[in-house]
């Protein structure tokens, strides 16, 4: 005998009931992933709540509430997660974008100007959003993104296809090693792994489902960021930007770091809940000897 398929309504509520003691955000989840098994926006579900899912549809919704209820990310299951306005493609194996990271993203634009050309680097893109925001918000720009993860670069390259930034040159490799001694930009941007090793917080929550190696960095967590500072000097044009973000409490390791290269005007830039999270430095001179 087949199943009887739920309302809209009784999904949901069924659904909010069984992730009630696995996320702070029962109804929210539930209403995301039911917008997204049934390819309507959430006004569907108030609009219609007594509409019945097609068996396919209900099905899909379970599995989807199933493996949310064991904490898989949200982004995971959607394969997509919105920054800056943008929805971009997320899977499994690319770090899931976070708001904080438009801090980083602001700060950039604002160094370069609209129609001013201009070299960009992306250290670690990931998904791309950085790299992809970028050069959508400045098409004259030139923008280089590199990382190591061959799936994360598949990703990257689809949603600079998806955005209309398909220009952007994507290498694979381990921070500055794919470029040549000679490159220089005007700007290099990162979000590096930046959580010590051995942090409790990489067992918990979403970052379970993360890959590690966008997330930790060393016994510190400031592996990344150390070699970063002491590679983009060779990379950068006099007067050039670097933009890092790094961890709430890790602006003052990070500014002796950068002090320590030779960086000029660094200063610590805060996040929506008051954290410094960005610190942004300038290149000052010369490019230095290897």
């Amino acid at each position: 005998m087949n199943r009887p398929t739920p309302t809209l309504g009784q999904a949901l509520q069924s659904a909010i009931d069984r992730l009630a003691p696995f996320t702070d955000t029962p109804r929210l989840d539930a209403e995301i992933l039911l917008c997204h098994s049934l390819g309507q926006g959430r006004a569907y579900l108030r609009t219609w709540p007594e509409r019945e899912l097609t068996p396919e549809q209900a099905g899909r919704f379970r599995d989807w509430i199933g493996q949310r209820a064991a904490g898989m990310p949200i982004a995971y299951l959607t394969g997509q997660r919105e920054f800056w306005s943008r929805d971009f493609i997320v899977r499994p194996g690319v770090l899931i974008p976070r708001p904080e990271t438009e801090l980083l993203v602001e700060l950039a634009l604002a160094r370069m100007p609209v129609q001013a050309p201009a070299a960009i680097l992306d250290l670690g893109t990931g998904s791309g959003i950085i790299a992809v925001t970028l050069a959508a918000e400045r098409p004259r720009a030139s923008v280089t993104a590199i990382d190591l993860s061959v799936e994360a670069l598949a990703v990257a390259r689809a949603n600079a296809v998806r955005h209309g930034a398909a220009h952007i040159r994507f290498l694979q490799g381990a921070w500055f090693e794919p470029l040549s001694a000679d490159q220089r930009f005007d700007l290099i941007a990162s979000n590096p792994p930046y959580i010590a090793e051995r942090d409790p917080h990489l067992a918990q929550g979403d970052l379970r489902f993360e890959p590690v190696l966008a997330l930790a960095s060393g016994a510190t967590g400031l592996d990344a960021l150390t070699t970063i500072a002491a590679g983009a000097r060779h990379h950068l044009k006099p007067g050039g930007h670097l933009l890092l973000e790094h961890g709430y409490d890790q602006a003052a390791a990070l500014a002796d770091l950068l002090t320590a290269q030779g960086y000029a005007d660094i200063a610590h830039h805060h996040d929506l809940q008051g954290h410094p999270r960005t610190t942004t430095a300038l290149w000052p001179g010369l490019a230095p000897s290897a």
